[in-house]
């Protein structure tokens, strides 16, 4: 009785998670359906009194052949869509060829399970569980067994193919990279250098003690912004930060203008090198002396040093 509620109720378990293998839309959810028809079948074979058979379906297939296909989905990824461009001449046509035939063993193999007799379990494992199923393996289905392993192949050559992509650009090299960060510091002021290590002047295992550079000072680029204003508005604000806080905006209040001098220097040169420049029109040094005077205004950095 206990046997055959297991069965029926599996039944309807792994019949559902196969349906919803096939008819899902995203491979997660695939990859989660066939797992739960696996731990159907593990438990089927061991109510059937093969515990070897159902070792190997949660060993090999549930272990082994399910994390084949995690792999495929994190090297694929889980947002890749299938593309309906077929690539193949003929595709359609030796895939409904396929399907017809896979209907026919299938409906071959139904009839052959309920109109045959059965054998019953012992006639079947005469020999034992293990060496009977060895026998059936290698000698009546041996070439399905190879088949099967022909296709887990097949399918992790199909995953690196899959997961390969070609550059489109030559890979930066360290050189590229120390340039590009050079660049971006001529031009927007960025630090060049890597960020300090996590604690490696930090005497403290918290986020609000800021690390302290060789010198003893402290490390601005350590120092949390949202905990810093925070403690500024409230008066709490430790003296060191403060003053690391208004070195760093010093220096880049200095380089922003440095960089605006440089703008301007450029622009006067541009407006003077050319025959409409100054050396031809008088109208021109006018023009371009109008920044020069109003450059004294135009931000506080400049006001400030003015004053």
């Amino acid at each position: 009785m206990g046997e055959t509620i297991t069965f029926w109720v599996l039944a309807v378990v792994s019949v559902t998670a196969a349906l919803g293998l096939v008819f899902s839309r995203k491979a997660v959810y695939s990859a989660l359906m066939l797992g739960t028809v696996m731990l159907s079948l593990a438990v089927l074979y061991a109510v059937q009194d093969a515990p070897f058979l159902a070792a190997v379906q949660i060993i090999v297939y549930t272990g082994a052949v399910m994390m084949l296909f995690l792999f495929v989905l994190m090297l694929v990824g889980v947002d890749s869509s299938d593309s309906l461009v077929e690539t193949i001449r003929g595709q359609r046509f030796w895939a409904i060829v396929a399907g017809l035939a896979f209907a026919v063993l299938l409906g071959l193999g139904v009839g052959n399970a309920v109109l045959s007799a059965p054998k019953g379990l012992e006639a079947v494992t005469a020999k034992g569980n293990v060496p009977s199923l060895a026998e059936l393996i290698f000698t009546r289905y041996v070439f399905a067994f190879e088949v099967t392993s022909a296709l887990l192949i097949t399918a992790a050559l199909g995953a690196m193919v899959l997961a390969h992509r070609e550059r489109t650009a030559p890979k930066p090299t360290q050189k590229d990279l120390s340039r590009a960060r050079f660049v971006e510091y001529a031009e927007h002021g960025t630090n060049p250098a890597p960020l300090p290590g996590p604690g490696t002047y930090a005497r403290h295992n918290a986020i609000d003690m800021p690390a302290l550079l060789p010198d003893g000072s402290v490390s601005s680029l350590s120092v949390n912004r949202v905990l810093a204003r925070r403690e500024a508005a409230e008066g709490t604000l430790a003296p060191e930060i403060a003053a690391a806080l208004e070195a760093e905006a010093r220096a880049a209040e200095e380089r922003a203008a440095a960089r605006r001098e440089e703008l301007v220097h450029h622009a006067s040169g541009v407006n003077g090198s050319g025959p409409n420049g100054a050396a031809s029109n008088g109208a021109a040094p006018t023009a371009s002396a109008a920044p020069d005077e109003e450059s004294p205004a135009t931000g506080p950095e400049t006001g400030e040093e003015a004053k």
